[in-house]
């Protein structure tokens, strides 16, 4: 369909619920321990003034599950609405997934993830997390469909950016793109967005100096078969809308290439990183774990010399080589500091904030391979 591995996500709200008896028992069963109704009860001062059985055949009452057809007479047994318990509340497909999505987990030990790592049957069955898409329907903004690399990936509304529009552009407020919780929950540590289209450019621009932006993670080449993002940067100076970008310096990596740019804006001059990681194909995942971890290192570097606003992260739909770059620095944050990480939770938590992050049960797995990698690589610990 054009997106990252779009098809092998792309799950109707029906098919996620009829994943509901495995994936959420105790929500099944509290519903299915409700539905079935009493039988009618007969007091014993009631039996007692009944009258006397007559030849003719007493009349069947008919209570409301059983009945059959609208030309069917309907008669309420008054007698047995007091046995019967009060009707369970539905939950809906949505907000079965948004119970899931919060409440979900599965913790691993540095030990555990390394010595005793879940097999990839289990982890192929533990990836049936809902996607939380979002339909066009849900997102009521005019033309931004106009603005849409793929037009089923979305952002999901609660935390999409919205442009301020300072320069006074009429375009609105659409972009393509979420606010992204980090560690421990931190709220607006990520962007994630969509590769920037010929008319997004401007709007790509704005955001980085809206939000006040010092790097910019981009997990994918312009081309790979087909277009996957406009070349948004210039190779020496350009203006793009009411921002003039200008490339100080460039130092190539074997795997990632790094650029210095200044964006201006009147007479404000700031300073922003550009990371390019090519080392990742599309639909797949990097050979090794390696130059992924490399290019953390690189991230880190650059967070301490200069925290301000949240980092940009893009690929061409901007959820399955996105959601993998940030599930993979949460999880060695997790590491690090705790001694253990909580994938599910961590994919979950991005699903919350877009919809669909992390495309495949493949780069679910090399999500595992990376971050017991990264336990590796840490300082021993005592064995349990």
């Amino acid at each position: 369909m054009g997106c990252e591995g779009h098809s092998h996500l792309q799950a109707s709200w029906l098919s996620e619920a009829s994943l509901s008896p495995a994936i959420y028992p105790s929500m099944v069963q509290a519903c299915e321990g409700r539905s079935r109704a009493q039988p009618p009860t007969l007091s014993l001062g009631a039996a007692m003034t009944q009258p006397p059985p007559t030849k003719a055949p007493a009349k069947k009452h008919v209570r409301l599950q059983e009945r059959r057809g609208s030309s069917v007479a309907l008669m309420l047994d008054v007698r047995s609405l007091g046995a019967v318990e009060p009707i369970c509340s539905v939950n809906t497909p949505r907000e079965v997934t948004i119970h899931f999505l919060r409440t979900a987990g599965h913790p691993l030990t540095r030990w555990g993830l390394q010595h005793q790592p879940p097999s990839p049957k289990q982890l192929e069955e533990e990836f049936l997390i809902p996607s939380n898409f979002v339909s066009p329907e849900d997102l009521d903004i005019p033309g931004h469909a106009s603005k849409d690399r793929y037009k089923t990936i979305l952002p999901n509304p609660q935390s999409r950016v919205c442009l301020g529009r300072a320069h006074s552009q009429e375009d609105g407020d659409y972009i393509n793109a979420n606010y992204i919780r980090g560690y421990d929950g931190q709220e607006k540590v990520y962007i994630a967005t969509q590769g920037p289209m010929p008319n997004t450019v401007a709007d790509f621009w704005e955001m980085v100096w809206q939000e006040e932006v010092c790097l910019i993670v981009m997990l994918t080449q312009l081309r790979e078969g087909k277009e996957k993002c406009v070349h948004y940067w210039p190779t020496d100076e350009e203006t793009y809308g009411p921002f003039q970008i200008r490339i100080q310096s460039m130092k190539e990596h074997p795997e990632y290439t790094v650029r210095q740019l200044t964006i201006q804006h009147q007479e404000e001059r700031r300073s922003v990183k550009h990371v390019l990681f090519s080392a990742w194909p599309d639909h797949q995942t990097p050979e090794s774990a390696g130059p992924l971890l490399r290019l953390m290192a690189e991230v880190e570097s650059s967070e301490t010399a200069a925290n301000s606003g949240p980092i940009v992260v893009h690929c061409s739909a901007g959820i399955g080589r996105t959601g993998c770059f940030i599930a993979t620095r949460i999880g060695c944050q997790q590491l690090k500091a705790r001694g253990e990480v909580d994938i599910l939770g961590i994919v979950c938590q991005l699903r919350l904030d877009r919809g669909g992050m992390i495309q495949t049960a493949e780069q679910y797995q090399f999500l595992h391979h990376t971050l017991a990698l990264y336990a590796a690589q840490l300082p021993q610990e005592p064995s349990p």
